[in-house]
């Protein structure tokens, strides 16, 4: 079957009247008509590159490493991670295609029409923040590009510091903060042309790294058991101490990764071209990309023992101290290039775009996609980024168990209560058949709240420990039993009882699964 014919079979994607102009709704907020259905397989495994190839990536498994892992305990770890959240990226992003709708308007098929307003928010909060850290790290590179360019640009301020940076830091965060609302109020098709653009120069980038890495550091074999050198532990933890104390945290961090896309992954996928293209695409990119490049974090950084005689984490500390090597400003200003684009394209499509829509549904007829990407930028600064990256490990975890529960609220009622059938104009209408009671479903907050109940008595005592260490799981897998039995039987009844109940609209059986 075609891709267009295919599209066809999806659902209802055109804007009629009653979605289009009612209260719960905006051009941004509205089903993908099929003219927009522009994503295909490259596009999205693009998408993924871009997100992948980051700073943050880079340092990943390095971290691992340092906590006691090896090099190859960590890359396993990524990519399990990676395998696990899949799922629910294959899942949520699914309705994405089927129906054309994005994240805040599929979560009140769970939550009711009002009460999506938690879990759409829940992922914002934590998408501001990433935003912060991610344009902190950003403006970093722009600090060091400004420098080499102008060296006297370290100097503006005359020395004067707050909070530990001066002048010239806050401007170049500044800097990197207005490209990104640039981006934001260009738009969605903006944000595909950066991702595909932005992709295959970081690719190549990423290899030259490597080879600079391979080439100073005597080759793979050498860097690699050196690696060892960057354990800070004394001596190999017992198989279970490993497992709970070091793999399970990390695993979770891992998921907890990718956790915020997991949700609002239908942002992107309304607007691909069929479901073989969402998945395919999103598999072909995250899984390859992710941890090749977290293999070149490991690399590199192992190299930097056997060629400086420390260990370099930071790749924008690394450029800076090769470009002063080589003499060549050109150097250093393709390396910060590089830096600034791999940062901004994930930036955009990671911690943008979510918010931005979950914003726009609290007011859909005042606050649009450009509106809500402000105020979500706006609150990244407020979050104050440069301290929160401090705390990476943790709010990694931390925010994995929050976003876990909604995951698997919304999973279980896509996937095994509705079975993928949703009436897309009941999305928008107020006492339609998601306005349950006063636009809330009740069995959905209490399931949320049940799955983050378990995560945080991991906090409570050392021998739960392990509920909060893997708090993703815990969360996801309470939230999902909990809806389950909680609206399992009432759906049953419902159906029993309107065996004629319309469809979701022409050809809303639409692909299978």
């Amino acid at each position: 079957m075609s891709d267009s014919a295919e599209i066809q079979r999806m659902g209802p994607v055109e804007h009629t009247d009653a979605v289009a102009d009612g209260p719960f709704s905006n051009a941004d907020l509205a089903p993908t008509p099929i003219a927009q259905r522009s994503w295909n397989l490259w596009n999205l495994a693009s998408l993924w590159v871009a997100m992948s190839v980051c700073i943050p990536t880079y340092m990943l498994a390095a971290s691992m490493i340092d906590s006691g892992m090896n090099w190859w305990q960590s890359l396993v770890t990524i990519l399990l991670g990676n395998l696990i959240v899949l799922l629910p990226l294959a899942v949520n992003g699914h309705a994405g295609t089927r129906y054309g709708i994005p994240f805040p308007v599929y979560a009140r098929a769970s939550f009711g029409l009002l009460g999506a307003h938690v879990p759409s928010l829940l992922r914002s909060i934590v998408a501001c923040g990433w935003f912060g850290i991610q344009t902190w790290i950003g403006g970093l590179a722009i600090y060091v590009l400004l420098s080499i360019m102008w060296p006297a640009w370290g100097e503006l301020g005359g020395g004067a510091e707050l909070m530990g940076y001066g002048l010239p830091h806050y401007l170049s965060f500044l800097i990197f903060w207005l490209i990104n609302m640039y981006f934001v109020w260009a738009g969605t098709e903006s944000i595909k042309w950066l991702e595909t653009l932005a992709a295959p120069a970081l690719l190549v980038m990423g290899g030259a790294l490597f080879l600079w890495a391979i080439d100073r550091g005597g080759g793979l074999g050498a860097i690699l058991r050196e690696s060892n050198a960057l354990i800070r532990a004394e001596e190999p933890l017992p198989p279970r101490h490993f497992v709970l104390g070091l793999f399970l945290p990390w695993l979770t961090a891992m998921v907890g990764y990718w956790a915020t896309l997991s949700l609002n992954i239908p942002d992107f996928t309304r607007y691909a071209r069929s479901q073989r293209d969402q998945v395919a695409g999103q598999a072909l990119g995250l899984l390859t990309t992710m941890p090749l490049f977290a293999f070149v974090g490991i690399v590199v950084t192992s190299a930097t023992l056997l060629i400086y005689g420390e260990a370099i984490w930071n790749p924008i500390e690394l450029l800076a101290r090769v470009t002063a090597e080589a003499g060549s400003p050109l150097l250093g200003l393709g390396a910060m290039i590089f830096l600034v684009v791999a940062t901004l394209s994930t930036n955009i499509a990671a911690n943008v775009v979510a918010p931005a829509n979950s914003f726009a549904n609290l007011a859909p007829r005042r606050i649009s996609f450009r509106l809500g990407g402000l105020i979500a930028g706006l609150v990244g600064v407020a979050i104050v980024p440069w301290k929160l990256l401090e705390m990476y490990q943790t709010w990694l975890i931390s925010y994995s168990g929050l976003l876990g529960a909604v995951g698997g609220v919304i999973v279980c009622d896509y996937l095994v209560v509705r079975r993928a059938r949703l009436d897309t104009a009941g999305l928008y209408r107020e006492g339609g058949p998601y306005w349950y009671t006063n636009g809330v479903h009740r069995p959905a907050l209490l399931a949320l709240a049940a799955g983050v109940g378990v995560a945080l008595i991991g906090t409570l005592d050392d021998r739960l420990a392990f509920l909060f260490d893997g708090a993703w799981f815990s969360a996801t897998g309470v939230a999902f039993l909990a809806y389950l039995a909680l609206t399992r039987g009432s759906w049953a009844g419902r159906e029993a009882a309107s065996p004629a109940r319309p469809a979701a609209g022409p050809g809303a059986e639409g692909p299978g699964l």
